[in-house]
C-alpha cells in the first residue's frame, strides 16, 4: 500500500449472474460461464457475506460506507439474506453511517420487499427502459414474454410504501429515437431521479477460453458491435433533447444523473468514475467472493483476489488495481488530449474505448455523442452553476434559464 488507503465502493453480486429475466442486451448473464461449478450453489454464502460486510467497513477511511447490491437479480437472494447483511453491518459498523443501495429489475418486488426497504432506508433503483413497447423490446422473461407489467407492479409497491426510488434507463438502438417520450413516461410513472446509461457491446465471432463472447476493449479478433447498441451521435441528441426540456421546465423537481454529475464537476466537486481523470475505485465482488477491478471488467485477467482469502484493503490498493485506474489517464489518445470538452469526460469509460484513434491508442465509441452533448449544454450548465452560486432561489433560477433559452436559442 502507498498510503492509508483510498475510499472505494465494492458492489456486491449476491446472486452472481443468476437472473429471472433474459434481457437481450445483458452483459452479465454470460458471466455464469466463469463459474460453472456454482450451478447448485449460486447464492453468496454466510461466510462470504460476513467477510464482505466486515472488510468493506474496516477498509474504508470515510465515516460513511455504502453497500451496493446488484446482480444478476439481487432479490433472488431473498429478504432474509439482507436481514443478515443488516445485522452484520450493525455488528461491524464502528459507529460509521451505513447506506444501502439496491438495483433491481423489479419483477419480484411486492409489499413485503417494499416494507423492508422502507424500514431500513434502502435507496432502490429500478430498471425501466420506457413504456410497454419500448421496455419489452429487450427486457424479456425466460419464456420470452415482456416484463413491463411486472416491473410496473413492483414500482407501484415501492411507491405505496414511500420507498426512495430512482429509475435506470438503458439507452439502446430502439428507445434512443424517442427521448422526450421516454422522459415524459418516466415522469408520469413517478420517477424524480433518472439515469440514462448508454449501451454498447462487441460480440466475438467465437467464445473465448472462458466461454465469453462479449469482449474487452482491447480485443483485436473477429467481432462486431451488437445490433442493440446505441449509435454515438444518436445518444448525444437523446441527451440534448431531454436536457433542453429539463432545463426549462423541471430543474429542482426532477434530477437527471447525467446532468447533475456534469454540473457537479463544473462546480468543482468530485465526479463519478466515468467523468473522472482516473478510475479504479468502483470494484465488484462476485457471489463466491472473487473481487474484480470493475463491474464492466469481470474477466479472468481483471480478477484481483478473493475476500475469503485476501485482505480487501490490500486488493483495493494493489499495484494491479492502481495501474488499472491510472490507464484511464495515461492511455488517452491525442484527439482526447486536444479536445475542448476533455475536462468533462476525460475520455469516458475505459470499457467503451475500442475505436482506432490513429496514434496507436483507442478512441471512446461514444466520443462524438458526448462531445455533441457537452458542447450543446455547456453554456446553459455554466449559467446554472453561476446562478446557484449567487444564491438564486429555484423560482428565480427557472426564470433566468427560460429567458436565456428565449434569447439564445430558436
Amino acid at each position: 500500500m502507498h498510503d492509508g488507503g483510498r475510499n472505494f465502493q465494492l458492489m456486491a453480486k449476491p446472486s452472481g449472474s443468476v437472473c429471472n429475466l433474459r434481457c437481450d442486451y445483458c452483459f452479465y448473464l454470460e458471466k455464469s460461464q466463469l463459474y460453472p461449478q456454482r450451478a447448485a450453489r449460486w447464492k453468496m454464502d454466510d461466510a462470504t457475506l460476513e467477510n464482505y460486510i466486515r472488510q468493506t467497513i474496516e477498509a474504508q477511511r470515510a465515516p460513511v460506507v455504502d453497500f451496493i447490491w446488484q446482480g444478476g437479480e439481487p432479490t433472488l437472494a431473498g429478504i432474509d439474506f439482507y436481514r443478515r447483511a443488516l445485522a452484520l453491518q450493525q455488528r461491524y459498523g464502528q459507529g460509521k453511517r451505513i447506506n444501502n443501495f439496491f438495483q433491481t429489475n423489479g419483477i419480484n418486488l411486492n409489499d413485503d420487499w417494499a416494507r423492508f426497504f422502507k424500514q431500513h432506508r434502502f435507496l432502490v433503483g429500478i430498471s425501466l427502459d420506457g413504456d410497454r413497447a419500448t421496455h419489452d423490446r429487450f427486457r424479456r422473461t425466460r419464456g420470452n414474454k415482456g416484463s413491463f407489467d411486472e416491473v410496473m407492479a413492483g414500482l407501484a409497491s415501492l411507491q405505496r410504501h414511500h420507498v426512495d426510488v430512482n429509475t435506470l434507463t438503458v439507452v439502446n438502438a430502439d428507445n434512443v429515437a424517442r427521448p422526450l417520450e421516454i422522459y415524459h413516461f418516466l415522469r408520469r410513472a413517478g420517477s424524480r431521479y433518472m439515469q440514462f446509461i448508454p449501451l454498447v457491446e462487441r460480440r466475438a465471432a467465437q467464445p473465448d477460453a472462458s466461454g465469453l463472447t462479449l469482449v474487452t476493449p482491447d480485443f483485436v479478433g473477429d467481432c462486431q458491435v451488437a445490433p442493440w447498441s446505441v449509435p454515438a451521435r444518436a445518444y448525444g441528441r437523446f441527451l440534448n433533447a431531454i436536457f433542453d426540456h429539463w432545463a426549462q421546465h423541471d430543474i429542482g423537481s426532477v434530477f437527471v444523473m447525467n446532468f447533475e454529475q456534469t454540473l457537479a464537476k463544473l462546480a468543482g466537486q468530485p465526479g463519478i468514475c466515468v467523468q473522472s481523470e482516473t478510475c479504479g475505485c468502483n470494484l465488484v465482488v462476485e457471489a463466491q467472493g472473487d473481487v474484480y477491478a470493475c463491474d464492466h471488467f469481470v474477466y479472468p485477467q481483471y480478477r484481483l483476489g478473493n475476500i475469503n482469502r485476501d485482505e480487501l484493503r490490500t486488493l483495493v490498493n494493489s499495484e494491479q488495481q492502481r495501474a488499472f485506474g491510472e490507464r484511464k489517464l495515461t492511455q488517452l489518445n491525442q484527439h482526447c488530449l486536444n479536445c475542448d470538452v476533455r475536462p468533462l469526460c476525460h475520455g469516458g469509460c475505459p470499457k467503451h474505448r475500442f475505436l482506432p484513434a490513429g496514434d496507436g491508442r483507442a478512441q471512446n465509441y461514444f466520443c462524438e455523442g458526448l462531445a455533441l452533448h457537452f458542447r450543446h449544454t455547456l453554456s446553459v450548465m455554466r449559467q446554472l452553476v453561476a446562478l446557484a452560486q449567487q444564491g438564486k432561489s429555484l423560482v428565480q433560477l427557472r426564470k433566468c434559464i427560460r429567458r436565456y433559452y428565449q434569447g439564445q436559442r430558436p
